[in-house]
């Protein structure tokens, strides 16, 4: 358990939280939900005590650990992988190190016994014994192979830091954790492991995510810090989300008799509890729903783009054909003879285990890398439309905003344009901001309306929830969806790919796998599994 009492944090005139007192309890996985800059990673902070809150208290239970997933991937690259684990457990490591400075000692005395003693029933009662074996399991669950265990931090690449950093927190069963964007940079099935085991975890745990997937399969509880407050509410992500938004429109609705509203509400709520998986969180969750009353569910005050991909042309029979592509990096294979034809009302999901292999393909499908062999044709009814995941070279300019999306823009007229950005939330002086100073969320958003302007048939996409608010990928997710074209896509984001794919295919070395299916479908076929594994291992 841990709990804050009237804590409140001011950056000069700014107020991040005014006199925010909430208690996190023991057996829930809190979601910590906000709009960017609300300061949810900065609480998470106040929390863990590595920022002080200007008043107030933050309370835990006298001899509670408090463990954090740490973002500083440098800080232990001198320590082998298993022992960066265990140094999670702060008092074990320090007693660890006490232990064997004693037993190195060539003068040991009565004295160093004692202490030795002292140490060895300490050890015992932090269950050293089973340190190394609960940390190399942590591992593996994390995909850590066990020939890398040994292996000195610095030695890693970039992705497994993250993992053994998440393995670093998770390890020996803490009393409060605390996680911020802990799917970043996990494939699929990483991020399934790691919902499973939160969802065995007995104790509490508060996570800070912009993936609505892992929210929704590990949440029993929203957080919502607005307005300098933190506000409570039982269920998961889509929960707080899909009644906020059904409270909006009822109050928008002024002809609805009351009753209504509330039958319509508490019908809403009977159907979501109904559809609760059997998972010890879906269960709680279900639990917590039943004893719900309507008043505590409110509308949200966030702001949602408005984003809407309209064909501005009927796409003909031949799309794209792709023929026996390959492609190679530094004289490595990332993925070899990928053939497919794209058809109509295609949704496709482009995934690998290498992150690079869906922008190396769309980089080859827009002429801007040659491939090893093969080749693609499209279409020739077919304007394709699409969206890198480096898009640093569109911004290099000190253009305004209204002049920055004129040049995609067949209507030249100002009154237009800036309509047009205000739906996607750059209102008012917003809109002649310029260019070159925006963040990466505001560029995403700017490339998604130049994507809206140009009215392709067939849009490719490459990661594009990269950067931006729960807000933002809600509405492109809807949008995806909405879409009446074809798509090709690449995303991080589980919840996009298995609401809005159709088609799996999957960039190997070995080879490609094309599956007309959901993602979940693909990711629990046996027989797949064992493809992708073979596929794997052909690596040149």
């Amino acid at each position: 358990m841990i709990s804050t009492s009237n804590v409140s944090l001011r950056y000069g005139k700014r107020v991040l939280f005014e006199d925010v007192t909430i208690k996190f309890m023991p057996g829930n996985v809190y979601g910590l939900i906000g709009a960017n800059g609300a300061g949810k990673s900065t609480f998470l902070k106040i929390l863990s005590g590595e920022i002080e809150a200007n008043t107030g208290s933050v309370d835990m239970p006298k001899g509670s650990r408090l463990s954090v997933l740490r973002q500083d991937q440098f800080a232990a690259d001198a320590f082998p992988v298993l022992q960066t684990v265990i140094m999670g457990h702060t008092r074990l490591w320090k007693v660890m190190e006490e232990k064997d400075t004693l037993y190195a000692k060539a003068d040991f005395s009565d004295a160093d016994g004692e202490r030795a003693a002292e140490l060895e029933g300490e050890f015992a009662d932090l269950e050293g014994w089973n340190a190394e074996y609960e940390a190399a399991e942590l591992l593996s669950g994390l995909g850590i192979a066990e020939n890398k265990h040994q292996t000195l931090m610095g030695d890693l690449g970039t992705s497994d830091k993250v993992r053994v950093l998440l393995a670093q927190a998770l390890f020996g069963n803490p009393d409060v954790l605390l996680l911020d964007e802990p799917t970043n940079g996990l494939d699929a099935e990483t991020v399934l492991w790691l919902e499973n085991f939160l969802d065995s975890f007995q104790n509490t745990v508060i996570v800070v995510s912009h993936d609505r997937h892992f929210l929704d399969a590990v949440c029993n509880y929203m957080a919502d810090v607005d307005f300098s407050k933190i506000t409570m509410y039982p269920g998961n992500y889509s929960f707080w989300y899909e009644s906020s938004q059904l409270v909006l429109r009822q109050r928008q609705d002024v002809n609805k008799k009351t009753e209504d509203k509330r039958k319509e509400l508490e019908e809403f709520v009977r159907r979501f509890s109904a559809n609760a998986s059997k998972s010890k969180q879906a269960t709680s969750r279900q639990k917590l729903l039943q004893k719900l009353t309507l008043e505590e569910i409110k509308p949200s005050s966030r702001k949602y783009p408005y984003i809407a991909f309209k064909p501005e042309r009927e796409a003909g029979n031949q799309l794209l054909t792709v023929e026996n592509l390959s492609a190679k990096v530094d004289g490595q294979t990332i993925f070899r003879n990928v053939s497919f034809m794209l058809d109509k009302g295609d949704k496709v999901a482009l995934v690998s285990r290498d992150d690079r292999a869906a922008s190396l393909l769309f980089d080859i499908l827009f002429e801007q890398v040659k491939p090893a062999t093969g080749s693609f044709a499209w279409g020739t009814t077919i304007t394709p439309s699409y969206f890198p995941k480096e898009n640093t070279e569109f911004f290099d300019t000190d253009l305004n905003l209204v002049d920055w999306l004129r040049q995609y823009s067949t209507e030249k007229d100002e009154s237009f344009i800036r309509g047009f950005l205000g739906r996607m939330l750059f209102s008012g002086e917003e809109s002649l901001k310029k260019s070159n100073v925006l963040s990466g969320g505001e560029k995403v958003r700017c490339m998604l309306s130049k994507m809206m302007m140009e009215g392709g048939n067939v849009l490719t996409l490459d990661d594009p929830t990269n950067h931006l608010d729960l807000e933002s990928i809600t509405a492109l997710n809807n949008s995806l969806q909405e879409f009446n074209g074809t798509l090709l896509f690449a995303s991080h984001d589980l919840k996009v790919i298995e609401t809005v794919a159709n088609r799996i295919i999957e960039l190997t070395p070995g080879g490609v796998i094309d599956r007309r299916m959901t993602y979940e479908e693909y990711l629990a076929d046996d027989n797949i599994r064992e493809q992708r594994r073979r596929m794997y291992q052909l690596v040149s």
